[in-house]
């Protein structure tokens, strides 16, 4: 069976084929009725139309670039899922391409990138997302940009974030509301300056309950699993070890639980163990992990649509704030005094 073309959907619909280019391009001033039409006919023919006549249409490559760089796999995985749901559903395809925000060259790797691939757009993670001197060269070369989880000069361009520091307040509260005085804290990549916000959180809940901060209760990690257990086992062989740890994200935090089994310390018995994320890894581990929900997946869908939305240029509604909640699971519970 032939391939329906633009020409079958026009006459079908009864309408020209100027008309069917509109609609597949999503464009306004098209009534309703004949869009209705015309999209009728699309799935009656199942017309797919051409990726390259499209783009040299709308003058557009109906590509957007996600740029990230981040050792955990979960938290990439549910951008990208986030991402690509939102493509899909808008007719874009999504080029996914792994960063060094180390790199001496990144801004121009990033500027080429651009260039090399047409892409009509991009969303930045972090750590990336805060280098502001990347931003910057990328808003001056007229290439729009969506950031996630911003931290600094937050209206050089649209982003999407959650509150951090607030969510990582209201756990360490939940830990000391189950009795526990003594909680370790491992930080998550300095570079990440969003993750930073949660240990400003944790520091802010002890300032609140008059607990002083103790340095030797605070680790600094660096989001991976390996970096988590290395923490924590340097936590739990203090003389006067913490009976909870609150990690800066899950992969952290699964770590921790691994270095606690070496242990045969019992969880939440002896020890409470708290993450940040809900990356799948949470409910996959032993003691299933009490943690934050970041809406990750959600937080990149609408990073899609804010990125469309300035192409289309509609800078109203540039900004979007997700709200994080806490999921109480298995490695959690009451401190072992009380």
């Amino acid at each position: 069976m032939a391939r329906a073309t633009i020409d079958d959907v026009a006459a079908l619909a009864g309408v020209s084929m100027k008309t069917v280019s509109r609609v597949v391009n999503k464009e306004p001033n098209v009534r309703a009725t004949t869009r209705e039409k015309v999209e009728s006919a699309i799935a009656e023919l199942d017309y797919r139309p051409s990726q390259s006549a499209r783009s040299l249409a709308a003058n557009r490559s109906y590509v957007l670039g996600l740029l990230y760089d981040n050792p955990s796999a979960s938290y990439v995985i549910d951008v990208q899922s986030g991402a690509l749901a939102s493509c899909r559903r808008l007719g874009y395809d999504l080029l996914i391409h792994p960063c060094s925000h180390e790199s001496a060259s990144i801004i121009e790797e990033v500027l080429s990138l651009v260039r090399q691939n047409r892409v009509d757009g991009l969303i930045l993670t972090p750590p990336l997302s805060d280098m502001v001197e990347l931003v910057h060269q990328l808003v001056e070369a007229k290439v729009p940009v969506v950031r996630l989880s911003p931290t600094e000069d937050k209206k050089i361009c649209p982003y999407v974030q959650t509150n951090d520091q607030q969510a990582a307040y209201e756990m360490t509260c939940r830990l000391l509301d189950l009795g526990h005085t003594r909680i370790g804290f491992i930080a998550g990549h300095p570079d990440h300056k969003a993750v930073v916000q949660r240990f400003l959180g944790y520091k802010q809940a002890l300032d609140d309950r008059a607990i002083a901060l103790d340095p030797a209760l605070v680790e600094q990690g660096y989001n991976s699993f390996d970096s988590g257990s290395e923490c924590a086992e340097r936590l739990l062989a203090l003389a006067d070890a913490p009976t909870a740890i609150f990690a800066g994200n899950d992969d952290m935090a699964a770590g921790a639980i691994i270095a606690a089994h070496h242990r045969g310390i019992s969880m939440p018995a002896e020890l409470s163990i708290a993450g940040f994320d809900d990356t799948p890894v949470a409910h996959q581990i032993y003691p299933s992990l009490t943690t934050v929900r970041q809406p990750i997946s959600d937080m990149s869908e609408r990073a899609v649509e804010l990125l469309l939305r300035s192409i289309d240029g509609k800078p109203k509604g540039a900004e979007a704030s997700m709200d994080c909640c806490i999921l109480e699971r298995e490695s959690t519970g009451k401190a072992p005094s009380v």
